[in-house]
């Protein structure tokens, strides 16, 4: 039960209504009137802009407007205590105590779709993101977008979406050389007893290599490691490989499955880039051109050369961008052309693409490329990852590195376990840079997000072991005459903000909403439950040890609530702690 899309479309009705009585007239759309949650100020439980939206088209103050409305609002509805308007014209609602019994009822009978969002249209997505170089294990710059794409997600599957999440490998060019190079000489270094060119600044030099190197050995008796070009091809495919596997090991440590692991290297061999690049010179796209100097980069020493160039300013970019060089060679933009267009030929509705902070300045030629391709605008959502700091004690934390020069994935999750990764990860909107802080983290408080959110979960469950139930069991109640204090209806109103939640998140893709939603949600729990050690009638347990049906209702819902957010997030609740 969406209480917000109830009225709203309640409130629709009504102007149309009396719009055809000549009361008002109506702008072209109504796209603009929204019923949403009023600030704490208001004393309500519902607030609508709908005064303002019409104000301009009758030309009446938006408090004329709303006088008119009100009236017809209130009318026949026994579920409205009273309506109040506030300046410059919001109409505020508050429900009698029976209208969140009625909304109890509701969503307890049917939990599973509670938050979903009906209204939206139902679209097929492809998510890609992670897509780290398949030289290594993830590092903890990488963990981040690995978790933002994962929710986003799980947010647009709740909603009953088609999802494909897909990680795109860049198994092609210099930096596979390089890798490749550094395991054959891990290899040399097990075989021989050759010491690895640790001077040599274009080569791995992480002890992950070792592990690499060995199962290489192991598995492939037959393949002598003799010279590097000889064995360079297979040697290529088996170390990207071992690679994957190690980054696969990460992702599934982090809760994290991808439907699909497409190869830059098969693009590449499948000719796609050429299928790519003819689809844009057939809209004539494409010309021969000359790039002037990148900024920062010095005129003097910059040489201009022909290359093939995509007229990618004509969708918004700010400079025309290459795609052969003048030695015929394809960029690494070419090939991501091409992946684009591959997305393209599957059909999805909406490509979304979650990048890291250092790949921001690539937004604008990929969007510009797929705009030219499918002729839509929206066909491509780019979404930042922006950076991690790493805070212990209100200092900067410098973890072991057991793997290389850098923090793993695995390492954070070794500190701090993978529900504790993904809920601080997540809680603070993605194109901010986050401070994770080990301190916090750790600490059995309020100042815990995780902690708060989890310990609600398991006081509720402390409750139904109390009188023998299983909190994950349906309740078998039919009758549903309750009558709840304003303490409880409080916290009624805020579960009541959860399919308002799920709208916002899965329209503007900022799963973050989600673990704050919940900790406010918990805060409240815990603020209600510490009120029945001082008053009687707010405890869950009566003095003969028994909890009234209203009660166990009220705790099931937040429970329910709870649990589908943290299963969204890809975190456990525990029922004990």
């Amino acid at each position: 039960m969406n209480i917000y899309d109830l009225y709203l479309d309640k409130i629709k009705d009504i102007i149309i209504k009396i719009n055809k009585d000549d009361l008002i007239k109506l702008p072209e759309n109504l796209n603009g009137i929204n019923v949403d949650i009023p600030p704490p100020n208001f004393n309500c439980d519902i607030s609508t802009n709908v005064s303002m939206v019409l104000s301009k088209i009758n030309k009446k103050t938006p408090l004329e407007i709303a006088e008119v409305l009100v009236k017809f609002i209130k009318q026949d509805d026994t579920n409205i205590e009273n309506i109040t308007v506030v300046k410059p014209g919001f109409i505020n609602i508050k429900f009698k105590n029976y209208f969140w019994n009625n909304f109890v009822e509701k969503i307890i009978t049917d939990h599973k779709n509670f938050g979903v969002n009906n209204k939206e249209k139902k679209k097929k997505y492809l998510i890609e993101f992670v897509s780290a170089n398949p030289t290594g294990p993830l590092h903890v710059g990488h963990c981040r977008g690995a978790i933002l794409g994962d929710v986003i997600s799980n947010i647009l599957i709740f909603n009953k979406h088609e999802v494909s999440k897909e990680y795109y490998v860049n198994d092609y060019g210099n930096q596979i050389i390089n890798f490749t190079k550094s395991v054959f000489f891990r290899i040399k270094e097990i075989l021989n007893n050759e010491k690895f060119p640790i001077e040599n600044k274009d080569l791995y030099p992480g002890d992950y290599l070792i592990d690499i190197a060995k199962n290489i050995i192991n598995n492939n008796k037959k393949l002598k490691f003799t010279n590097f070009d000889d064995v360079a091809n297979d040697l290529t495919i088996l170390s990207v490989a071992e690679s994957l596997k190690l980054i696969k090991t990460n992702l599934q440590n982090l809760g994290i499955v991808h439907n699909k692991f497409s190869s830059e290297t098969e693009i590449v061999n499948n000719n796609e880039v050429e299928k790519a690049i003819d689809k844009l010179k057939n809209k004539n796209l494409i010309y021969e051109g000359k790039i002037k100097a990148p900024k920062g980069e010095d005129d003097k020493n910059w040489i201009e050369r022909k290359q093939l160039l995509f007229k990618s300013t004509e969708f918004g970019d700010d400079k025309d961008r290459a795609l052969q060089k003048s030695d015929k060679s394809w960029t690494y933009f070419a090939s991501d052309v091409a992946y684009h267009n591959n997305k393209l030929e599957r059909n999805f509705d909406t490509l979304i693409n979650i990048l890291g902070a250092d790949h921001a300045g690539y937004i604008k030629r990929i969007t510009s490329v797929v705009e030219a391709m499918s002729g839509s605008k929206d066909k491509l959502i780019c979404k930042v990852s922006q950076l991690v700091k790493l805070i212990k004690d209100d200092k900067p934390f410098k973890m072991s590195k057991r793997k290389g020069d850098y923090i793993t994935v695995e390492d954070l999750i070794s500190e701090v376990g993978k529900d504790a990764t993904r809920f601080i990860m997540l809680n603070r909107s993605s194109d901010v840079e986050l401070d994770f802080d080990f301190t916090k983290v750790k600490e059995k408080s309020k100042d815990n997000p995780l902690f708060y959110v989890q310990y609600c979960y398991a006081r509720i469950s402390s409750v139904f072991r109390h009188v023998n139930l299983d909190i994950k069991n349906d309740l078998n109640i039919t009758k549903y005459n309750f009558n709840y204090s304003d303490a409880e209806i409080d916290i009624l109103k805020k579960i009541s903000e959860w399919p308002k939640c799920i709208e916002a998140s899965s329209l503007r893709l900022e799963p973050h909403r989600i673990p704050i939603y919940l900790y406010e949600l918990s805060s409240k729990f815990h603020s209600y439950w510490n009120m029945g050690k001082e008053d009687e009638s707010k405890r869950f347990i009566n003095i003969n040890k028994t909890i009234s049906d209203d009660k166990l209702v009220f705790l099931k819902i937040i429970s329910n609530t709870i649990k589908s957010g943290m299963n969204i997030v890809g975190v456990n609740t525990p029922e004990q702690m």
